[in-house]
């Protein structure tokens, strides 16, 4: 008897684990879409009219465009934090804690520090020359500039440095909780996760780092860690998903009055960035963006596998092929109308990206550094 109920349970958690070990849909085009929201917020960032770092500046007066900037700059950093920490507890699922560490330092760590000086430095010498600093260096010596532009060249590689602290400091909570927490997280009622904006309020407050505003700790920690503990549960996806349309027309109602109450403000720093509309507004658009891909996304084509196994490549490089295009722009063809910048930018960050990840990833050593893998396959999910 006892041989039997053993066996059952043996087959009951190799099936959990086989079901666990799928792919899930909607959360790879949740990544793959956020990860285009955020290129083409960079191409309207470098000619936005109200955050004046790095940037070339507005092309014209009143510019509407910015607006889009205001609509997902809330929320579309936070929803890849709550994506990462769901995936940091499926990779530990299957997986388990060996080589836990080695794998995540290799594929953020490195990318993020080594990648740096190994690559990204060119980057950052076309933000100096964008943001017109270069020339205060011309005296400096060689391989102090070089550091600069080290410095420099980090751009949107913030999000896995930050996605590698919080990566180890998981494990340390998990010695500490034992899956308790995690277990607790599974019967989170609905009306709870709602309320979670009040945490997400209180987080967004501590831990932000001044001058470098894209650090904060408080809130990028707090969705990372819901993402494991509690969006991890399929259970608490499946009842958003039966609330899809009220979390939309929710969302997209404050997401309006959040753009057109504080347009022409600087969006991305304090108390824009984290008072109470701009935060309940966040939390209520991740909310509702699960929900909808889970009713609506949760489905595989050849386009979406693709876009999924390129999403990695287009997040680390977009933002090079961009600021080059952007400079030779603005210092041979000054006067191009705004339309055709945007659209040469663009352009040049898609099809940039995609072309540069596809050199580096078969150049063995360089695709080490930069992209943190060994092989020519996709990477593992982060």
């Amino acid at each position: 008897m006892n041989n039997q109920i053993k066996e059952r349970n043996s087959h009951v958690e190799i099936h959990q684990r086989n079901h666990n070990c799928q792919r899930k849909a909607y959360l790879d085009n949740i990544r793959w879409l956020t990860v285009v929201i955020v290129v083409i917020y960079h191409v309207i960032y470098m000619y936005n009219g109200v955050q004046p770092f790095g940037v070339l500046g507005a092309l014209h007066e009143n510019q509407l465009q910015d607006g889009f900037l205001y609509f997902v700059y809330p929320w579309f950093m936070a929803l890849l934090f709550v994506v990462s920490g769901m995936s940091a507890r499926f990779f530990l699922e299957n997986r388990g804690t060996e080589g836990y560490v080695r794998i995540k330092t290799r594929k953020l760590l490195v990318p993020s520090t080594i990648g740096l000086f190994v690559f990204q430095w060119i980057l950052g010498y076309f933000n100096m020359q964008i943001g017109g600093g270069a020339g205060d260096f011309q005296a400096v010596p060689a391989p102090i500039f070089y550091l600069i532009m080290v410095v420099s060249g980090t751009g949107p590689l913030w999000y896995i440095q930050m996605l590698w602290v919080f990566s180890l400091l998981l494990l340390l909570v998990r010695k500490v909780e034992k899956d308790r927490l995690w277990n607790l997280g599974e019967k989170t009622p609905v009306w709870l996760v709602v309320c979670f904006a009040v945490v997400v309020y209180g987080a967004a407050q501590v831990l932000n780092t001044p001058i470098i505003t894209v650090y904060r700790f408080g809130i990028y920690g707090f969705c990372f860690f819901v993402g494991y503990f509690v969006f991890s549960h399929e259970e608490i996806i499946d009842r958003l998903g039966n609330i899809w349309w009220p979390l939309d027309v929710i969302a997209i109602g404050l997401g309006i009055t959040y753009t057109v109450f504080y347009f022409g403000e600087n969006y991305a720093t304090e108390p824009t960035i984290n008072n109470v509309l701009a935060c309940v507004y966040c939390w209520i658009a991740i909310l509702a963006i699960f929900a909808t891909m889970k009713k609506f996304g949760d489905k595989t084509t050849a386009f979406t596998a693709w876009m999924s196994s390129k999403s990695w490549g287009l997040y680390i490089f977009h933002y090079l092929p961009l600021a080059v295009c952007a400079f030779y722009l603005n210092q041979y063809v000054p006067d191009l109308p705004g339309i055709l910048v945007y659209l040469f930018v663009g352009v040049s960050a898609f099809v940039g990206a995609y072309v540069l990840n596809e050199i580096i990833s078969r150049i063995p050593v360089l695709r080490w550094c930069v992209l943190g893998i060994k092989k020519e396959k996709k990477s593992v999910s982060r």
